[in-house]
């Protein structure tokens, strides 16, 4: 494939109207690649949701990993949670529970939880995760996670009807149960999964829960055959249209060009750990997350051209509009807080974001 086709994908069909603006939210992974103070990170990602709650942006949202410095969030819903009550409309979320490694049951009440104390302001973000390094030592296999995410999202949806129910499959099996408390939004929050393959994307439209894709280590490229592979999976136009599609990329706003090659260096910390866990080349030492160099890595410029949203205002505005045309999107999920940036250099990146490019989103000029 030549460069030209790499970075001029396929644009799909989807267009924008008034009633069909893009969102944004941002991400919360809380890593620390030098081992920072654990109250500190915390303190930080609660200054984060307070400050994209007087910006103006519509979600926060929480991650789940285990055992390193890639990921100080264990608890997504738990955290959820703790950033709704210091905050006053911003909706919260989980970005996501990795659902194969809980027992459905408590990740329903923990929902439900979540919502009520959140006045309803909750989004729920649902996976099956990839990282062997978690399942292994929380003594699940990654092999079994499709089944296991499959059977415990049955399970979310009989426990969230509000009758007693019981169940009987291959991981679980019950008596007549019910769950307290209920979700204050009806019939549950709105529920968001990652989906990348055909047969992940069917499913997750058959059932009617909104998309997510993309992240680090995924090219421009990628994410047009992933809304290719959308549009075949749900062939019905206006099924298709009420499934709303997420992606997240890291992002930096900046009037200084000459502090991109330090950014990219800090956002290339998480692509590498990322892809290690996911291809099971993980090296964790003294639960110090490594970044590995990976076999054919990308250049700074390919990471900007082809996976990041970074540089001018105008420049990040054309890298979001082209997402949109590629992807469809109707939510962005802007990761600010990545590498070791400073709070000062997050919180400065998002106010310009804020100022610059969130009233063009909201213009419906993107």
């Amino acid at each position: 494939m030549d460069r030209d086709s790499l970075t001029q994908p396929k644009i799909s069909q989807h267009t924008n109207t008034e009633a069909d603006l893009m969102d944004c939210g941002t991400f919360l992974l809380l890593q620390s690649p030098g081992g920072q103070d654990h109250t500190e990170v915390f303190s930080r990602a609660t200054e984060m949701a307070q400050a994209a709650d007087r910006l103006g942006f519509d979600s926060i949202w929480c991650a789940e990993h285990h055992f390193s410095t890639y990921g100080y969030l264990s608890r997504p819903l738990m955290f959820a949670q703790h950033l709704a009550a210091h905050t006053e409309r911003i909706r919260v979320g989980s970005a996501v529970v990795v659902l194969p490694l809980h027992h459905p049951l408590v990740v329903a009440e923990e929902i439900a939880t979540a919502d009520v104390l959140s006045g309803g302001r909750l989004d729920v973000g649902l996976g099956r995760g990839y990282q062997r390094y978690e399942f292994d030592r929380l003594g699940h296999t990654l092999d079994e996670s499709r089944e296991r995410f499959d059977e415990s999202v049955d399970i979310l949806l009989k426990a969230f009807a509000g009758e007693p129910f019981s169940h009987e499959g291959k991981y679980y099996c019950f008596d007549e149960t019910s769950i307290f408390p209920m979700p204050l939004q009806q019939p549950h929050p709105p529920i968001w999964v990652v989906g990348q393959s055909h047969e992940s994307i069917a499913a997750i439209g058959e059932r009617g829960f909104n998309l997510v894709s993309g992240g680090f280590g995924i090219p421009i490229e990628r994410l047009a055959d992933f809304r290719e592979t959308f549009d075949r999976a749900i062939p019905d136009p206006a099924k298709r249209k009420s499934v709303r599609v997420s992606t997240q990329r890291p992002v930096y706003v900046t009037h200084d060009e000459s502090e991109l090659p330090e950014i990219v260096e800090q956002a290339r910390w998480n692509m590498r750990v990322t892809l290690s866990l996911r291809q099971g080349l993980a090296r964790v030492e003294h639960g110090q997350a490594v970044a590995m160099p990976l076999d054919s890595e990308p250049t700074a410029e390919d990471l900007l051209d082809r996976y990041f949203v970074m540089g001018t205002p105008d420049t990040c505005i054309a890298k979001i509009k082209q997402l949109r045309e590629v992807m469809g999107t109707d939510h962005f999920n802007a990761n600010f807080w990545f590498g070791d940036l400073s709070q000062e250099q997050v919180l400065g990146s998002m106010q310009l974001f804020a100022e610059e490019v969130l009233p063009v989103m909201r213009s419906g000029e993107i």
